[in-house]
Formats: C-alpha cells, structure tokens, sequence
C-alpha cells in the first residue's frame, strides 16, 4: 500500500483555468438570425419610405403593378416568414414552453389589429385584413401544434405544394373578405397588405426545413461580427420596430411638408 501523498496537488488557479480554457465556439442566442430579421427590417423601411413619399407625391411609383416594387415586396415578405419559420424550429428545439409561445403569438396578433386599425384609418376602401401580421399569426401556429412534427424532407415538399398551389387551384369562393386569407382567388383583393396562408405558407415551412440542417444551424450559431451587431439588435426588437417605423416615417413628412420641404 503507498503512503499517502504529503503534499496534494493544489487547485489551479481561477484566472489560470479561465485563460487555459478555449474560447466558446458558440453564441447563447442566434445572433446571426437576428441579424437577417434586421436586414428584413432596413429593406423594409427603405421600401416603406418609398411608398410614403409616393402617398405624400414627392416621387411618383407605381407599388401595385411595377414589377420593380412588387418582387421587392414579395422578397421582403418571404425574407420575414423564412425568418420566423427558423425562428420558430429553433424554438421548438431548445423546448420553447406553451406560456413562452402563447404570449408572443399574443403580441403579434395584437399588433395584427392595430394594423388593421390604423390602415382603415388611413385607407378605408384597401385597409389591411390580412396582412404579414395575420398570416404570421395563423402560419405559427400550424407550424407549432402540426407541421413541426414532420421530418425536414416532408416541409420541403409541402412548402413547394404550397407556393404552387395558388397558381393551379382557385375559386371565387375564397374572393370575399372573409375567405381571402387562404390565398386561393381568382384576383388580388384592393389592401394595403396581403399575405394569405397560400402560397406564404411555404417560406415560413422551408425555413423550419433550413434550420434544421446541419450546415445551416452551425452557421446560425456562430458569432455575428462587431459591425452587424446593430443588425442583430435591430432583429431582437423586430416587432416592436415593426409597430413604429411606419408612424415615425409618416410623421417625419407631414412634418417635412407643413415646413415647405416637401
């Protein structure tokens, strides 16, 4: 039997093992699809901005039947929804809690009517009924309670029956203002905002599909550069700054106009 050890080895040093440890290869939270919902913003606001000094007749555009504004606002739109679809994959895979999700579907969909309300304010002939907000809305929680279930190749597929489906499939009972949110018309409704749960359905499934992927979720998870960390910030109030710019922006040119700069 060996004698006991008469002088133990001692304990390292705190600050020595702080330093001997590797730098964590990850970040807490996913900053770099923070940062794509910020860009989604920026282009928003540059957008939006456009369309404002049109309503004001500053610049003269055509938003409805350019092709110029409308793939813009089509990419802006699947840039959010691929966003929240990632978003919501990554949630459901760190457990997000029913109280967790319940409470942001809450915010959205308040928001939802306070667009809504404001819209009919401004246009009461094109308000929005089913805009970006309500469509997040119902798609989040089919993606929650259904289509988080399945496996990534079957989102892939479904995301594709669903951009397709509107360009196959319509009838004149889904025209009316009660049933247009399902996206199967015959013709565009006269709103300000429309994003039926067909064919947006698939950018919000597809980004489930992405963020699952290995090559995808490591890159989501590496940290985010010094320069893009307003992205980031921006993306983390995405909501919030949603609410906001608009009123700001309109503000600031009626302001601009009663001064004579406009």
């Amino acid at each position: 039997m060996n004698p006991p050890d008469r002088h133990p080895p001692s304990t390292p040093d705190p600050a020595v093992r702080a330093e001997a440890a590797p730098p964590p290869e990850v970040t807490p939270r996913f900053d770099r699809l923070d940062a794509l919902r910020g860009l989604a913003m920026v282009w928003m606001t540059a957008f939006h901005f456009c369309f404002d000094l049109t309503y004001f007749k500053v610049i003269v555009e055509d938003f409805y039947r350019d092709p110029f504004w409308t793939w813009q606002r089509s990419a802006i739109v699947s840039l959010f929804l691929l966003c929240a679809g990632m978003g919501q994959a990554v949630a459901t895979s760190q457990g997000q809690s029913a109280y967790r999700f319940w409470r942001r579907w809450g915010q959205i969909m308040a928001c939802a009517l306070l667009v809504s309300l404001g819209s009919w304010w401004m246009f009461p002939r094109s308000f929005i009924s089913f805009g970006v907000l309500h469509g997040m809305a119902l798609m989040l929680i089919l993606v929650r309670f259904g289509f988080s279930r399945l496996p990534a190749g079957a989102l892939w597929v479904l995301g594709a029956v669903a951009l397709l489906l509107p360009f196959v499939v319509a009838h004149p009972f889904f025209d009316t203002r009660t049933t247009n949110w399902v996206g199967l018309v015959t013709h565009k409704p006269l709103t300000e905002d429309y994003v039926p749960l067909l064919p947006w359905l698939g950018p919000m499934l597809w980004g489930c599909a992405l963020a699952r992927t290995a090559a995808v979720r490591a890159w989501l998870q590496r940290p985010l550069r010094v320069t893009l960390r307003p992205l980031a910030v921006l993306g983390q109030w995405s909501l919030s700054y949603y609410m906001l710019h608009q009123p700001v922006l309109i503000g600031a040119l009626m302001g601009a106009r009663e001064m004579g700069w406009i």
